[in-house]
């Protein structure tokens, strides 16, 4: 694609020439919040029509873009000025580059003719910023921009994709440049990820073959790869054909519907009943999954000598932290149609007793379960409000849960309908903070309803981000699960040390309906079960503004986590799965 232009040449400043660039990625938003060394690129953005939204703070605005990554497969934009602006991203840049989320960031640099003489808000941001994101480039010399903004979307989106800072230096910004016509294009296969696919070698997925072909009691693991290749009917294909159950992480929540029959949920440190079934089975494929400390229940899953196919685009998480017997190493989308086509000529295995197994522990955990489901508590407890969610919400709902408490509930028990991206939370860096920022990328993304779910200290970190939401006429609901404390922390602490063993967990008791209503959304609060199908109903049929649902639930810290905790010392008779 090249700038439509009769002239062999253009003059643009290294500002309006990456605004030029960027524009011929479709970009979607782009937030961020100026400062002088990033001037002439805001103006290229407004001259050329790019949608830029004003953030409050620069943490928050790389969530909203990866967030919007994650909603769309296409690459999230954000940037930020010198010095406080660059320092800032770190935290969410993390959280993209654990999570293999495809992000380009602008970061303004210093006037190269002055660096390191004491300049305003100057500091060694490079140090700090090129272990947080997949690659760092500097623009060393104007007439690059167009090879450095192509390389950068190349190297976001390509492999397992992640987050790159593009260093803008001041004075490259500012200076104008006569740039060739014919340099001004864009590499159409970086708009999304993946950018490019590979398939794992022929010989590898003959090996897989004998592991599987043997097994009784197979079991597939997905993970957020699933996502990230669009690979969601390739592997409802290899399920059925294995006839195998589907068990999923946090991150992968929505590989499979939560509903199929074939899917036996979360496994790892909260688990519905898939952790047994795991325990039992005879071979395991894992797809798209790093096999971290929560998928694991902290190094602990699976059970040694169960024989592991690993299927993943990263070779270096291939065997990371046990023994796997076959190594595939490729996308998840090309690596599960190898894998179908040579399975698919045989008849798919009934499995009568193993499925009437898995029926028998699923049937026992909604017969555990379905108290607290419908629990009359109040406050609200929060397996109450999760199905209120299950029940009320449509198909095509995203829930966006923010790190900690509110992805674990969340994981645990809420249902995605369908296959897809429905379920978005930061389990790459797990970084409190992350639900209303990331409701607001979602959103830009296009999808609706968004349902954002954060804690009340979560929301007390971002809470400013209201202000844009309402400036920009965003529409989604935001749960602020309310439990005056830092309630992860604070049920950890009962756990561990017990009752009346706090310190620094408690938060004050605030009305977020009301702090709400001051930024300008549609405020509503909730203290009894009762009233949260209407408020529900209310929330979903708002338009043109934000809504916050301030939610109190339980302040008992024995009850404020959805299960035992694998971390923790002491276990209450009792604790079970809500």
């Amino acid at each position: 694609m090249i700038i439509n232009s009769q002239e062999s040449t253009r003059i643009f400043s290294g500002g309006r020439a990456i605004a030029e660039m960027i524009k011929l990625y479709e970009p979607g938003p782009i937030f961020g919040m100026g400062g002088f060394q990033m001037l002439p690129f805001y103006e290229g953005a407004r001259q050329l029509g790019m949608r830029h939204i004003l953030i409050n703070d620069e943490r928050a605005g790389a969530f909203a873009a990866d967030a919007y990554a994650r909603a769309t497969g296409r690459p999230g934009l954000c940037d930020a000025t010198l010095g406080p602006g660059a320092t800032n991203l770190v935290t969410a840049l993390v959280e993209s580059l654990n999570a293999g989320i495809p992000i380009v960031a602008l970061v303004g640099d210093t006037h190269r003719s002055h660096s390191w003489k004491n300049m305003t808000q100057e500091t060694r941001q490079e140090e700090l910023l090129r272990p947080a994101v997949k690659e760092y480039l500097r623009v060393e010399d104007i007439a690059r921009i167009p090879e450095l903004v192509r390389r950068a979307f190349s190297v976001a989106t390509s492999g397992r994709p992640g987050p790159v800072v593009l260093a803008v230096p001041e004075d490259i910004a500012h200076a104008e440049h006569h740039f060739a016509a014919a340099d001004f294009w864009a590499d159409q296969r970086a708009t999304r990820v993946p950018s490019t696919r590979s398939s794992p070698a022929p010989d590898a997925v003959q090996d897989a073959v004998a592991v599987l072909e043997g097994a009784q009691r197979p079991v597939i693991l997905a993970g957020g790869g699933v996502h990230l290749a669009d690979a969601y009917a390739e592997l409802a294909a290899l399920a059925e054909t294995l006839n195998a159950p589907v068990a999923h992480t946090l991150s992968g929540k929505g590989a499979l519907s939560c509903l199929d029959d074939r899917s036996i949920g979360l496994f790892g440190r909260y688990s519905r009943f898939a952790n047994e079934i795991i325990d039992t089975a005879d071979a395991l494929v894992v797809v798209g999954s790093k096999l971290g400390e929560i998928a694991t229940k902290r190094y602990t899953i699976p059970r040694a000598g169960i024989p592991i196919v690993h299927l993943d685009n990263t070779a270096e998480e291939l065997g990371r932290y046990t023994k796997i017997d076959v190594a595939l190493w490729g996308d998840a989308k090309e690596g599960l149609s190898r894998l179908h086509e040579a399975l698919s000529d045989r008849v798919p295995p009934q499995r009568t007793l193993f499925w009437q197994e898995i029926a028998e522990r699923r049937t026992a955990w909604e017969r555990e379960a379905e108290p607290r489901y419908a629990s009359a508590d109040s406050p609200v407890h929060m397996a109450r409000l999760i199905n209120e969610m299950n029940t009320l919400l449509p198909p095509e709902a995203v829930v966006v849960a923010d790190g900690g408490f509110a992805s674990h509930w969340t994981g645990l028990l809420y249902n995605t309908k369908q296959a897809g991206r429905g379920y978005i939370s930061d389990r790459g860096f797990a970084s409190i903070g992350y639900g209303l920022p990331g409701a607001m990328g979602a959103f830009l993304a296009g999808r609706s309803p968004v349902i954002g779910l954060t804690g009340d200290g979560g929301f007390n970190m971002t809470v400013g981000e209201l202000e844009t939401a309402v400036r920009e006429k965003m529409e989604f609901v935001l749960l602020v699960v309310n439990n005056a404390a830092s309630g992860y922390v604070k049920a950890l602490q009962h756990a561990v040390y017990g009752p009346g063993s706090y310190e620094s967990s408690d938060l004050s008791e605030l009305n977020y309906a009301r702090i709400a209503e001051a930024y300008g959304c549609l405020g509503i609060r909730v203290d009894d079960p009762g009233q949260l199908a209407g408020a529900f109903t209310r929330a979903l049929a708002e338009r043109g503004r934000p809504v916050v649902i301030d939610v109190a639930v339980t302040r008992d810290p024995a009850q404020m986590l959805p299960a035992v905790d694998s971390r923790t010392l002491k276990v209450e008779a009792g604790d079970r799965p809500a």
